[in-house]
């Protein structure tokens, strides 16, 4: 069974909440979940949230915010406080929320109408956890690939500082959860051990096994 802790560490009205085991996911083996089930979903928390992220970027142009992982809730707040408090949003003090698409190969597309909310534009990438990397590297191709400009990348949570040379900002990092380690599934010390997944996670939350 999983069990979902909110540990003793908090940013404002924002907890972290994870549970510990053996997990895979798309690209590595975990050994903690973390849960932001309640940040992508309750108002209160996704503007706490907003107002943890938004200081990194008040002096940033940021003319879309490209959501990923289910965060549009929180890009929608995120934005919200920019356009209320950044000195450098963009000329006409607005901001457009967008949510990708994936192909049958996984790669994020942009159909013909999206294409302006990120060709020529500052570009903020949203996520809800960096555990590797791989995800926040895709998105920044696609949005090179579309003639966009990454104006950075945030996240509940990171365990990574940079991603394709834009440095990482989150809520919560390795020094709330010290002990999260991400292993290539090859070279991962629990199935060595003959130890079974308690788990499959992904964007959308985890399949206990």
């Amino acid at each position: 069974m999983i069990e979902i802790k909110e540990l003793p560490v908090r940013r404002g009205n924002v907890p972290l909440r994870v549970a510990r085991g053996h997990f895979a996911t798309n690209h590595s083996h975990i050994n903690y979940y973390v849960d932001i089930s309640y940040q992508k979903t309750r108002l209160n928390e996704a503007k706490d949230v907003a107002k943890q992220l938004a200081p990194y970027y008040k002096n940033v142009v940021v003319d879309t915010i490209l959501c990923l992982d289910g965060t549009a809730v929180i890009g929608t707040c995120l934005a919200q406080e920019l356009v209320s408090t950044s000195r450098s949003v963009n000329d006409h003090r607005e901001i457009c929320v967008l949510e990708p698409e994936y192909n049958a190969n996984s790669q994020i597309i942009f159909r013909d109408n999206a294409q302006p909310l990120i060709r020529d534009k500052h570009v903020l990438v949203l996520m809800a956890s960096v555990t590797t990397g791989f995800t926040a590297n895709r998105s920044i191709e696609a949005i090179g690939y579309y003639g966009g400009m990454v104006s950075g990348v945030c996240a509940l949570y990171s365990a990574v500082d940079t991603s394709a040379g834009f440095p990482v900002h989150s809520v919560y990092d390795l020094n709330d959860l010290p002990n999260y380690a991400s292993y290539d599934y090859r070279d991962c010390p629990y199935c060595k051990a003959g130890r079974r997944l308690d788990a499959l996670v992904n964007s959308f939350g985890y399949s206990a096994l």
